[in-house]
């Protein structure tokens, strides 16, 4: 690259990184990206996910009936967030630019590089309590066609477009090191250069050091992602607020999630705020076929399972599923490390989906008559029934006395009593003799119903789980599962990296979850969802624009 002079570089290639190169680009600068991973991870950890993106008033909300509006959202977003710290100041600026573009510019800007999304909006984190609390008032979960390649494709296309025009320069296999910082400016940034490898996207790869690297540009823009994949920071920086973490968590992002450059840019001088606001799922799965190592999959799960602590208690409201995520963790772990959900074919058929482009080709690579076969057709998805099959937390009996038996022989030293069971489960079937009742739950799927997306696809008719008729019954044991970052480093509302003083750390700026999301910590304490890639978009937006 000797004959190469950067004017930017941008570490991570991931959404956030090939975002603000393409902003860079069309500003005329020239842009270095480099990355630890080989080209055939272009796109990072945004290439296995749904593609869900958080909309505000968009067309296809208008089109199922849905009201939403840009004082609703930021309403929302505050009463999730509940941004309560000094260093809240910019994460809460960056939150109301973010929802003032998500129901504004976001949809124009990406349908114009080709994005299209799926016509039903999920209705994701519903909240359960008070208006002013956490939670979505109505669906703004967009899955993009193509779910995470999808949204990854634009802009990694432009990456090699751009690379054979000879205005970008991509690096991979640059293992970042160090920041270059001379008079109190970052000018650069020096390495290792790792092997080459031809392992398969998500997989582990050598870390051979054959060479090093020094580059020096204007700007350096870390986009080099959150620490989820390393369990060991994650337990570091571990909330006391959600109780003691547990001792085992799936892996819901590839090893490469390593965190190594928050401390190398907190070496350089960048201040880092909110390292203990996090997000993890309840609703983990060991992957029957993984990828990466001790690889995750989440159930993305409709509102009638019901859902039972490691005691074999049933959870209360709000902590009922796809309502409250961090308070339904902080409910499980207050008696245990995992939890079980227990339901009904019926239920499994119409209600679960499992996260992940991976794990839903009908959405990645199909089009409407893959969807439809898929999710109206007999039975659950080809995944789904998949893990049912073979995946190990997963039970199937045709009566609960088995079921229940299977189900403490899978946790042993956290057994479940099936008279316990039976009682609370016969209790809930009970309420299902009038349009109206007092189970919190039951009065949930009424409502969710009234919505057409979720009648179509995603709610199950009210049904007696006892009844055998309905089943086989079904129990899945939920592990804590590792995903993204809510903090990290600070930055203005220029996307320019800040000082543990709060000054400008000339040269330098970062975006996506490397600084958790905008500004340090844009979400607060709880995300609505689809802010995540939105985040990265709109991070990588800004920087680009001004780096």
């Amino acid at each position: 690259m000797s004959d190469f002079s950067p004017d930017v570089i941008i570490i991570g290639a991931g959404l956030a990184g090939m975002t603000a190169a393409h902003e860079a680009l069309l500003r005329g600068r020239r842009v270095l990206l480099l990355d630890q991973e080989g080209p055939q991870s272009l796109g990072g950890q945004a290439f296995w996910s749904l593609g869900g993106l958080f909309l505000v008033d968009s067309p296809e909300q208008r089109r199922l009936g849905i009201k939403d509006s840009a004082e609703l959202a930021w309403s929302d977003w505050q009463g999730s967030a509940q941004f309560d710290r000094a260093e809240d100041a910019n994460p809460r600026l960056w939150a109301e630019k973010f929802v003032e573009f998500a129901a504004g510019d976001m949809r124009g800007w990406l349908h114009g590089l080709g994005m299209r999304w799926f016509p039903v909006v999920g209705w994701a984190e519903r909240g359960g309590a008070l208006a002013g609390g956490h939670g979505n008032s109505v669906p703004r979960f967009h899955i993009t066609w193509g779910t995470g390649t999808g949204v990854v494709k634009p802009f990694a296309d432009l990456m090699v477009r751009y690379a054979a025009d000879g205005k970008l320069k991509m690096g991979f296999r640059h293992r970042a090191n160090q920041l270059i910082v001379e008079n109190g400016a970052v000018k650069g940034v020096s390495g290792d250069l790792l092997e080459s490898t031809t392992a398969a996207r998500g997989k582990s790869t050598s870390r051979k050091v054959v060479g090093g690297f020094e580059h020096r540009a204007q700007s350096v823009v870390i986009t080099t992602g959150g620490i989820g994949g390393n369990h060991a920071m994650v337990r570091k920086h571990w909330p006391a607020r959600l109780g003691k973490s547990p001792k085992m968590m799936v892996a819901g992002v590839p090893d490469y999630v390593d965190g190594r450059m928050h401390g190398i840019a907190a070496k350089a001088g960048a201040g880092l705020i909110n390292e203990d606001r996090m997000w993890h799922y309840c609703e983990g799965l060991q992957n029957w076929d993984p990828i990466w190592p001790n690889h995750g999959i989440r159930v993305l799960p409709g509102p009638s399972s019901m859902w039972f602590d490691a005691n074999g208690d049933r959870m209360e409201a709000p902590y009922l599923p796809g309502f409250d995520t961090l308070g339904t963790l902080k409910r499980i772990l207050s008696v245990g490390e995992h939890s079980w959900f227990i339901l009904t074919q019926k239920i499994i058929e119409k209600e679960f989906a499992l996260s992940g482009s991976e794990q839903n080709a009908d959405l990645t690579e199909g089009g409407w008559r893959e969807v439809l076969s898929a999710r109206l057709g007999k039975g659950a998805t080809p995944a789904v029934e998949a893990f049912k099959e073979k995946g190990a937390d997963f039970i199937v009996a045709g009566d609960l006395e088995t079921l229940v038996a299977r189900m403490n022989a899978l946790t042993p030293t956290a057994p479940v009593h099936l008279d316990h069971i039976r009682s609370q489960i016969r209790a809930r079937d009970l309420q299902l003799g009038n349009p109206f009742c007092k189970d919190a739950q039951i009065t949930a799927i009424h409502l969710a119903r009234t919505y057409k997306g979720d009648k179509l696809i995603r709610t199950a008719k009210p049904h007696a789980i006892l009844d055998p008729v309905n089943g086989p019954l079904i129990a899945v044991r939920l592990n804590v599962i590792t995903r993204k970052s809510l903090g990290g480093v600070h930055t203005d509302i220029q996307g320019r990296v800040l000082t543990p003083q709060g000054d400008v750390l000339e040269g330098l700026y970062a975006a996506g979850e490397a600084s958790g999301f905008g500004g340090g910590g844009y979400h607060g304490y709880n995300a609505l969802e689809g802010t995540f890639l939105g985040g990265c978009l709109f991070s990588g937006r800004t920087v680009g624009q001004r780096a």
